[in-house]
């Protein structure tokens, strides 16, 4: 999905195209929303309409394969256009990081978004707003891990004690115990 036009020596690219699939599935989000009343009754449920911001809604593995594809050209291009300060760097284990792919693939949706938008504002928006704040809470929450290649996650051990039988039977009680009724 990377613009074949620009050449790898371009100083500046542009924003990287998403394929037929997601295209589509714009185009529907776009008719759910924007649509005839007799469009939206074509599409059905809107529900469950496909959204690439979000990857889990993205049932189809064809249309899958184009948001990962499409989410990596626009790492590349971020890291490319956007990125002087090491620190600011989107790490190449990004799709390791679940945190990580929810927020690019937001942040790409709403970069797509500006793009098509008919004066600068969008864009201005999303360089002032939408990319910093990304920066941001990348930064707290990788700090120095993964410079030197991906790393597990630090909280692993605390997560594995969360999802553990022990810990899901102590707070089905806590909750059963809250619903109980009262006396008074």
């Amino acid at each position: 999905m990377t613009d074949t036009n620009a050449p790898e020596s371009a100083l500046v690219r542009p924003f990287p195209s998403v394929g037929p699939l997601m295209e589509l599935a714009y185009r529907e989000l776009n008719l759910a929303a924007n649509g005839t009343p007799e469009q939206r009754i074509l599409l059905g449920d809107p529900r469950r309409l496909p959204r690439p911001w979000d990857h889990t809604t993205c049932t189809s593995p064809q249309l899958r394969q184009e948001v990962w594809e499409w989410l990596e050209d626009v790492v590349t291009w971020l890291n490319h256009d956007y990125t002087w300060d090491p620190a600011t760097m989107i790490p190449s284990c990004w799709p390791h990081h679940p945190h990580l792919v929810h927020e690019l693939a937001v942040l790409a949706d709403q970069r797509r978004t500006a793009e098509v938008a008919l004066n600068s504002d969008p864009v201005e928006d999303w360089h002032r707003y939408s990319l910093p704040f990304f920066i941001d809470r990348m930064n707290n929450r990788l700090r120095t891990h993964c410079e030197n290649g991906h790393e597990p996650s630090p909280s692993r051990g605390r997560q594995a004690r969360h999802t553990s039988p022990a810990s899901r039977q102590e707070r089905a009680a806590d909750f059963a115990r809250e619903l109980a009724p009262t006396r008074d």
